[in-house]
């Protein structure tokens, strides 16, 4: 082998074996990490819900993954009106239609939603010995926020099941608490 082709060889090497690297540190052992980090813009938040409302200047993870799908996922359920007018932005990214708090519907991480994938899917939520199916309907973006769009939101962890508060009754969750570890699973 000439002297040319084995650094061309060992340059191409060298970018396959960079590229697995940086694709395995942002995915290592089923651990999503933060892809990014969005700088924070402060705007007109409704806070029917009581959201985390982005501030000016602090930066807010981004993630491009969430973490594997199981038979019993780990995830945290947050809650999220669907309703025209209150904290969950505009209209779902399923079927671009707001739906009632009284449906059980729910918008997945960036990662799980899966470019619309799971649209539609009923997926099975367990929390305090309690189950319910709820539909997919949106997404929680956990790459965008801190813009109209998003109720001047951050981006969503990787790791959430935002749930309307039909879901959260059928649970038997306060819904004051915010935020609960939930398990859940695809139908």
């Amino acid at each position: 082998m000439t002297t040319a082709r084995a650094v061309a060889a060992m340059a191409m090497f060298l970018l396959v074996a960079l590229s697995a690297s940086h694709m395995a540190s942002s995915l290592r052992l089923g651990v999503c990490r933060a892809s990014g980090y969005l700088p924070g813009r402060s705007g007109n938040c409704e806070k029917s819900n009581d959201p985390d409302c982005c501030e000016d200047g602090k930066s807010y993870p981004q993630y491009r993954c969430s973490p594997p799908v199981t038979a019993s996922t780990k995830a945290v359920l947050t809650l999220n009106s669907f309703e025209k007018g209150k904290d969950g932005g505009g209209p779902s990214e399923c079927d671009n239609a707001y739906h009632s708090d009284e449906e059980k519907v729910v918008a997945l991480s960036t990662g799980w939603f899966s470019n619309m994938a799971r649209c539609g899917h009923r997926i099975k939520i367990s929390a305090n010995g309690n189950s319910v199916y709820a539909k997919v309907v949106d997404e929680c973006d956990s790459v965008h926020g801190c813009d109209d769009e998003h109720n001047f939101e951050p981006p969503c962890d990787n790791n959430i099941v935002d749930a309307s508060p039909a879901v959260w009754d059928a649970l038997g969750l306060d819904q004051s608490v915010g935020m609960v570890d939930i398990t859940w699973s695809e139908e």
